[in-house]
């Protein structure tokens, strides 16, 4: 048993045999002891982007750190499930970090994962891609990540790129960012587990963060991938701002039949990081899983599954 694996086990001991009041406490103890910038800091980020919950430490607003509790109380064999699933060292010590994060914020093993060597999503030792590729990219945005993808495999490697984006002014610079390459269709559709209608609720930050709503003002249409898409698919790419439950839902089909490649960010809220993975393993078991960290080093976000079909 090497050291990230004497350390996540010891870890998962000390909660398990805490009860949810005792954990609730700690991580609040443990907050205290932040330095106060950075208290503020964390504080305003939850208010900006609403998926993990508020805190206010001053008026006793802990909806952030319960969230935290009633994972950690709730699914404890889901984090060992997914430890002992991880494919490398890295991955693991991703975990370790992103849960000691959340407990005792330990910010230095969070800045220990951070990838320096590859862009997110493309690890290279990973991720293997060849000419026939059929990528869907779920979250275009502009076509940062269809232009990194031709940046790290080159502009043969793929057969056909499909582009779902929700926003109308992002969704014009996804169509002029990929003009000039092939075979690269842009959808403004939203994804889901079922097809229909939605709403675009805009983010008072960015329009990257932009979500899907049940209710709004904004209609889009909805469609399911294997609704959408009837040609086999070998990757798929997802970064929809808390909709990637719903989204993988509607790719069952094209998982259980083609096993693509699956790279999805699950850092939306304190649950995707282990329920993805699972909900992956129940669709088709034979996927192999990693953990890239992308974001930076004071609470864990850009956070990526890296799913990998091995089984022959």
């Amino acid at each position: 048993m090497n050291k990230i694996d004497r350390e996540f086990y010891h870890f998962i001991d000390v909660l398990k045999h805490s009860t949810r009041e005792q954990i609730s406490y700690q991580i609040k103890e443990n907050f205290k002891l932040v330095p106060e910038e950075t208290q503020r800091s964390l504080e305003d980020y939850f208010s900006k982007f609403d998926y993990w919950g508020k805190l206010d430490f001053r008026n006793n607003e802990f909806e952030e750190i319960e969230n935290k509790v009633e994972s950690f109380t709730n699914h404890l064999e889901d984090y060992v499930w997914l430890y002992e699933k991880l494919g490398d060292y890295r991955s693991k010590k991703l975990l370790l970090a992103i849960m000691k994060n959340w407990y005792q914020y330990d910010f230095a093993m969070l800045n220990e994962t951070i990838e320096n060597v590859f862009p997110d999503y493309f690890d290279l030792d990973i991720v293997s891609c060849d000419s026939n590729e059929v990528m869907v990219d779920l979250g275009a945005y502009i076509g940062d990540t269809v232009l990194s993808y031709l940046d790290m495999y080159g502009e043969d490697c793929y057969q056909k790129i499909y582009c779902y984006e929700i926003t109308d002014e992002v969704f014009e610079f996804l169509k002029l960012n990929t003009s000039k390459y092939r075979n690269i269709e842009c959808i403004k559709k939203a994804v889901s587990d079922q097809s229909g209608h939605l709403y675009v609720g805009a983010s008072n930050v960015d329009a990257s963060a932009n979500t899907v709503l049940e209710e709004g003002e904004l209609l889009i249409d909805a469609v399911t991938i294997d609704e959408d898409i009837k040609e086999p698919v070998t990757l798929i790419k997802m970064d929809i701002e808390g909709a990637e439950q719903k989204a993988l839902l509607g790719c069952r089909n094209h998982i259980v039949l083609d096993h693509p490649k699956l790279l999805i960010s699950v850092y939306h809220n304190h649950e995707d990081i282990w329920k993805i993975p699972r909900m992956i393993e129940e669709i088709c078991s034979g996927y192999d899983f990693y953990l890239r960290n992308h974001g930076g080093p004071i609470f864990p976000t850009e956070i990526t599954l890296l799913a990998i079909y091995r089984k022959v």
